[in-house]
């Protein structure tokens, strides 16, 4: 097959033409992306330092209440510079182009604790100590700043990559479905990948007439140098063990990037733990089951949050609760059904943002149904009113469901919270998103809201089961308000 391959489709030999593609010159050619990662990186760490020493700075203003601080802590101020870069670069946060937004957010909690830990060694050790509400106030500060600038540089690398930079020239190694699908993914230009053909694999059945795919793994390196290719991108189902080997050696001698696409469901980097068995690599996948410890820590969270949240948004509550009394007659508080924790009902509160019957009206507005499943969505609803339609685009209205949370029948996070007809409509794999609490927000709130297809929610309700943690949490957390200032996806 291989022979028959590159006898049908041969190959161009631009590596003999002349010094233009010398390995030397190719190489150039091939790291650009690497480097204009590489400058992007270093302008990210004076970000990152300057984020912590500006959190430090204003924690200090706000617990000393003075606008000037001491000597002694300009001189412990100087040393974020140094500790901050380091912290970063052992937690591997200048490679953030092979994460998960997910993944890098972990490793920046971590990162941050990590540094202020060190600083206040740093203070012990020089005599120079400040208060833990300091350390306290840093810390959040910290994260604050910089959670908000590596998102700042996200929204960066996404108009460089539309504009084609920060993008790798990747061959795709494999020429069946998976490939495939490969291609299709990186159509999408935000992701950075930008494909530029096939490569054959041991295991792939390729007809011979097929002019995208360039030859086979035999010839990778060639490939590479052909193609001015800086990513190799690898269906693992196309592969041998033996093409690994070739894959590897190129990856070593041409300086490019390797990824393998791995047949696991979608789970969270921090869940999987390599480990070499008896020459074989393999990917343990840890099972993330709610200890009573996390269980406790999760209900606590949502007990402080929901509490605190009632009560500093109390007025705000009662400017839209009387704005719903005067925008049309009926009750201010809308009660229905919803299906929670292990299938249990219960009663979801939310500020009415429809006419009195609108339940009954629905029966006539089914053929306009734009959503699919048991999912009933309609951009313009006549039932909704004119309150109810602010309400709705910036998600007002789900606030009275803190306190559901308070009462233990919902969450901060978690999956979207279900009728019963549509849990009647379930098939067996989708009650799985019932084995937790439903949320105020989640997975499906931050990836698009009432976009999404009733199969996108059930699958990113299962993916939050599958990979739940305090950090996720967190991370869902820190991705709503922004989306609910933009009300991108909601009516």
């Amino acid at each position: 097959m291989r022979r028959a391959l590159t006898e049908t489709v041969p190959l161009e030999p631009p590596f003999h033409h002349s010094l233009a593609f010398s390995p030397r010159l190719t190489r150039a050619i091939r790291t650009g992306t690497r480097r204009q990662y590489d400058a992007h990186y270093v302008w990210m760490a004076l970000t990152d330092s300057l984020a912590v020493f500006a959190a430090m700075l204003l924690a200090y203003q706000l617990r000393f209440d003075a606008l000037v601080p001491t000597l002694d802590f300009w001189l412990l101020l100087l040393t974020v510079p140094l500790i901050t870069p380091l912290v970063y670069l052992t937690m591997r946060l200048y490679r953030a182009h092979q994460y998960s937004t997910a993944e890098e957010f972990r490793r920046i909690i971590v990162s941050i604790s990590l540094i202020i830990s060190a600083v206040a060694m740093v203070s012990f050790w020089s005599k120079a100590s400040f208060s833990r509400l300091w350390m306290l106030l840093s810390w959040g500060l910290a994260l604050l700043f910089a959670l908000t600038s590596r998102r700042l540089w996200h929204w960066r690398v996404r108009r460089l990559r539309l504009q084609g930079q920060l993008t790798f020239r990747t061959l795709i190694v494999g020429a069946n479905g998976e490939a495939e699908r490969l291609a299709a993914t990186m159509e999408t230009k935000e992701l950075g990948f930008m494909p530029v053909g096939f490569v054959a694999g041991s295991l792939d059945d390729v007809r011979l007439d097929d002019r995208r795919v360039l030859g086979a793994v035999d010839h990778i390196r060639e490939l590479i140098r052909q193609t001015k290719a800086d990513c190799l991108f690898v269906a693992s189902s196309s592969v041998t063990a033996d093409d690994v080997v070739q894959i590897m050696k190129a990856r070593r001698l041409e300086d490019v990037e390797v990824r393998f696409t791995a047949n696991l469901p979608t789970v969270l980097s921090s869940r999987l733990a390599p480990q070499t068995i008896g020459g074989v690599m393999t990917l343990s996948v840890n099972v993330l089951q709610l200890t009573r410890f996390q269980a406790a820590a999760k209900r606590a969270c949502d007990v402080l949050v929901a509490g605190l949240g009632l009560l500093l948004l109390a007025p705000l509550l009662l400017a839209v609760a009387l704005a719903v009394k005067l925008n049309s007659r009926g009750p201010v508080v809308f009660r229905q059904e919803r299906i929670g924790l292990r299938g249990r009902p219960f009663t979801l509160l939310k500020f009415r943002t429809m006419v009195v019957g609108a339940d009954g009206m629905l029966d006539t507005l089914r053929e306009q149904n734009e959503a699919d499943g048991p999912l009933f969505k309609l951009r313009s609803d006549p039932r909704v009113t004119s309150v109810g339609r602010f309400l709705r685009r910036y998600s007002i209205d789900e606030l009275p469901q803190l306190v559901n949370v308070l009462k233990g029948e919902m969450s901060l996070v978690g999956p979207r919270p279900p009728l019963a007809s549509e849990v009647a409509l379930y098939e067996e794999w989708q009650h799985d998103r019932l084995e937790v609490r439903p949320g105020i927000t989640g997975l499906w709130q931050v990836s698009g809201r009432s976009e999404l297809s009733f199969e996108d929610y059930v699958r990113l309700d299962l993916f939050y089961v599958e990979n739940w943690s305090i950090a996720y949490d967190l991370f869902i957390l820190s991705k709503t308000i922004p989306l609910l200032v933009s009300a991108r996806g909601a009516y």
